[in-house]
């Protein structure tokens, strides 16, 4: 009889022991599955490379003379403004030292105007290659950020002088 309870003892022992080899097809593995494997970054391309373009080249070194050319005019036109602007500051609006300053400050704008003129159009030829699907030209964005910083400077200047005026 002793050795009845135990055997029972070692019957309930050993239960849960085999209940952890019998296979269960009734849950899903918890291994990976194939689709969670599978490498979902984007394909590594390589950057389109620009083609040399002459006829490009020279527009943009066309331009690029003009708004030096440009910028040498504001620059001596702005010189002027300055000592007209120093002149009319506080003095009557429509006065012949205040007539004479804003016609000063009209023609920096108009020199800043041919410099924006440059910059619209470099950027109409990069919209146009862009349409036509060609790759972005570096030579044609450095034009464009080298042009477009010089309008930049040439508005700043011109409101600070516009400012002086009115103040």
């Amino acid at each position: 009889m002793r050795s009845l309870p135990a055997l029972a003892a070692l019957v309930l022992v050993a239960m849960p022991l085999t209940a952890c080899t019998v296979e269960n097809d009734g849950y899903p593995s918890l291994l990976p599955r194939p689709i969670e494997s599978r490498d979902d970054a984007e394909p590594v391309r390589p950057d389109p490379v620009a083609v040399p373009d002459a006829a490009l080249d020279a527009r943009i070194a066309q331009k690029r003379e003009a708004a030096a050319a440009a910028a040498k005019r504001f620059q001596e036109a702005a010189i002027r403004a300055e000592s007209r602007v120093a002149v009319a500051r506080g003095v009557a609006e429509g006065s012949e030292a205040w007539v004479a300053a804003q016609t000063a400050l009209a023609e920096l704008d108009s020199i800043r105007g041919e410099t924006v003129q440059l910059v619209s159009d470099l950027e109409e030829e990069a919209s146009q290659r862009a349409q036509a699907g060609t790759t972005a030209y570096p030579p044609l964005d450095a034009a464009i950020a080298e042009i477009g910083g010089m309008a930049t400077s040439q508005a700043e200047r011109s409101t600070a002088l516009e400012n002086a005026l009115g103040g």
